[in-house]
């Protein structure tokens, strides 16, 4: 068995610490209820559409997997991957790595994210999917953070059960400089 050396060794601990002092905003049981609200109104909307749900990599891996299998009706599955945090804690410049391989045109489609912050991401996206001819577009996020630095003023998703204050927030699909996705709940740094 590998050990791991003193580098790999402190950033367990400070992970560790970091999950050991932080808040939890919103628990695993919330989470649940949030995404069963969601799932409800998805189904009410779109059970007769044939729609084809696209997850956005890395961070909606997680809520898209739980909402999935809340939905009753037929539908497909793709993913697209576009960051602009790349493990870090502040989002940079639009980086697109993979585009999604089922065609929009024609289709209605549902974007599923993790958290719509301030939406640069998601807007780009959005026009990905407006260029690419999607008979209708609807977005569902698990988590909406309150402030009013959205890319696009009034920018809201479709489909969004839960709000988190403006601070920085890992879990249930967000990360905290790569790691934490798999927090059961939302939870944030201690002083962030």
């Amino acid at each position: 068995m590998a050990t791991l050396d003193k580098e790999a060794l402190a950033s367990l601990d400070s992970m560790r610490e970091l999950m050991d002092n932080a808040d939890c905003l919103i628990t695993q049981q919330q989470v649940e209820q949030a995404l069963d609200r969601m799932a409800e109104q998805i189904s009410d909307d779109l059970g007769d559409k044939l729609p084809v749900f696209y997850c956005v990599m890395n961070g909606g891996l997680i809520t898209t997997g739980h909402l999935l299998t809340r939905l009753g009706f037929p539908l497909e599955v793709d993913y697209l991957h576009a960051t602009r945090y790349r493990n870090e804690t502040r989002g940079g410049e639009l980086f697109w790595r993979v585009s999604p391989e089922i065609p929009m045109a024609g289709r209605h489609v549902v974007i599923v994210d993790d958290i719509l912050d301030e939406g640069t991401t998601l807007s780009a996206i959005l026009n990905y999917c407006q260029q690419a001819q999607a008979a209708s577009i609807t977005t569902a996020v698990l988590v909406d953070k309150r402030h009013d630095r959205k890319a696009v003023p009034g920018l809201k998703a479709d489909y969004c059960s839960l709000e988190v204050a403006d601070r920085y927030v890992f879990g249930f699909g967000m990360d905290y400089k790569g790691y934490w996705r798999n927090a059961p709940g939302i939870f944030a740094p201690k002083g962030m």
